[in-house]
């Protein structure tokens, strides 16, 4: 176990293994930590090999020393600056005019079709008691 390391320490490390779930970075000569893949970037990884190789220079932050186990759990995301959010944007992005309803044909109000259904009765009375 190296005491020169401790938890919250930036440091540069090297890449010396690339796995599914992380990449070791190795630290000094003794020392290799591993960056999980959700540690890697901002956002979602599917593939790590997307972001990394072997032998690149990486900067990391170390989040945890387990002395007992000596393992070192790293973090590359730590060391950048969070993306900003984008405002999200309604699901339905249709102009606010195009979402007012024509009352001419779908369906409509009560109160909009009342007079028109009043109307009809009457002609259809007239026309009943014309023929009666």
């Amino acid at each position: 176990m190296s005491e020169k390391f401790e938890t919250g320490q930036v440091l540069e490390g090297k890449v010396t293994g690339i796995q599914p779930y992380g990449a070791f970075v190795a630290l000094d000569d003794q020392v290799q930590g591993l960056v999980h893949i959700s540690e890697v970037t901002h956002g979602y990884v599917k593939d790590i090999n997307e972001h990394l190789s072997e032998g690149d220079e990486v900067k990391v932050k170390i989040l945890n020393i387990d002395e007992e186990k000596n393992k070192y759990s790293l973090s590359i995301r730590a060391t950048q600056e969070a993306p900003k959010k984008q405002p999200r944007r309604p699901r339905n992005s249709q102009p606010a005019q195009a979402q007012t309803q024509d009352n001419s044909a779908g369906f409509n109000t009560l109160k909009d079709k009342l007079q028109e259904w009043i109307e009809q009765s009457e002609d259809r009375s007239k026309t009943y008691n014309k023929n009666n």
